[in-house]
């Protein structure tokens, strides 16, 4: 299905996807950032602030943020790189990915600028294809050096879930995994739990993952599904009530209806020789079910039964 193009009232493009069960996607193509994805009821799956600020330079506080070429403060550029400040483009030559058939789908395109190239001295162009079918939405990044010398970077989707109540979420999939704790420093711990719940401050990064991610949603029956492929890490974040106040554009209460799980490649940079290519995949997928707290089985869901 085509997509429609709109100017949203920041200014900027967008690009709204929709199917025919009734679930739709909006992509505001400054940043390539997925800001709202509904199913066939219309509910949002994504959060958003109630204090985002939809003015450049700013990402808007929500949706889905492409993090390139460095994730949040692992290195010496802006905090999760420039690719969320940029205005991207619709591409007009997707190739060599095979065509969506009937879904719905857009492919945008960031290429490296003379200012990008002074405050990070590589050239590239990275690819970004949205498509949206019934239940999922995927993402297929790809980035290519363009450069005369190889470069390495680091990769995020930042995917800021809508929760009922994050007190009430569960996390399956990371268990007996190593991560790095950024809030002690990045000293490296081995996630101890049989899930991860929430009761304070979050800011993980989870080393070497499994393709599959539950976020089980009790209040809401929702299971969230994250697949994912050639992002080996995933990050987890959520600042609890002191760290939401200090944050200008989101409100004091937000804290308690989102959770980061992002699909990321931050312990091992992706290398790139001259005209190679990276690709990558992210696949969201919701499942409903009538189970109540601590009765679903996430490793039906981690293992493809449901």
């Amino acid at each position: 299905m085509p997509f429609n193009l709109v100017h949203g009232s920041d200014g900027f493009p967008r690009v709204i996807l929709t199917e025919p069960t009734g679930s739709s996607v909006e992509v505001r193509l400054y940043g390539g950032q997925i800001v709202s994805w509904k199913n066939e009821r219309r509910e949002e799956l994504l959060f958003k602030s109630n204090k985002a600020v939809r003015k450049p330079p700013k990402a808007i506080r929500g949706g889905i943020q492409v993090c390139f070429p460095q994730f949040g403060n692992f290195g010496s550029l802006e905090r999760h790189g420039f690719a969320r400040n940029r205005l991207w483009s619709l591409d007009s030559d997707p190739s060599p990915l095979s065509p969506s058939n009937s879904q719905s789908s857009v492919d945008l395109i960031l290429k490296s600028t003379e200012e990008d190239v002074r405050t990070w001295p590589r050239r590239f162009e990275l690819r970004l294809r949205i498509t949206l079918s019934d239940g999922k939405l995927t993402m297929i990044p790809r980035v290519r050096n363009t450069d005369s010398k190889p470069f390495s970077f680091m990769f995020a989707l930042r995917n800021y879930l809508s929760v009922s109540d994050v007190s009430e979420v569960r996390v399956e999939g990371l268990e007996t995994l190593d991560y790095f704790d950024n809030l002690m420093h990045r000293e490296r711990y081995t996630e101890q739990a049989d899930a991860i719940t929430f009761d304070g401050e979050i800011d993980r990064v989870y080393l070497r993952t499994p393709s599959k991610i539950a976020v089980i949603d009790h209040e809401k029956k929702r299971t969230i599904v994250l697949r994912k492929e050639g992002m080996a890490d995933a990050a987890v974040w959520n600042p609890w009530d002191k760290k939401a106040k200090a944050i200008p554009d989101m409100g004091d209460e937000d804290y308690k209806t989102m959770l980061c799980v992002d699909s990321a490649a931050i312990e091992t940079p992706i290398s790139l020789k001259p005209f190679e290519e990276w690709r990558g995949r992210q696949e969201l997928s919701t499942v409903s079910s009538s189970y109540c707290s601590g009765q679903l089985d996430p490793r039906k869901v981690l293992h493809g039964f449901i």
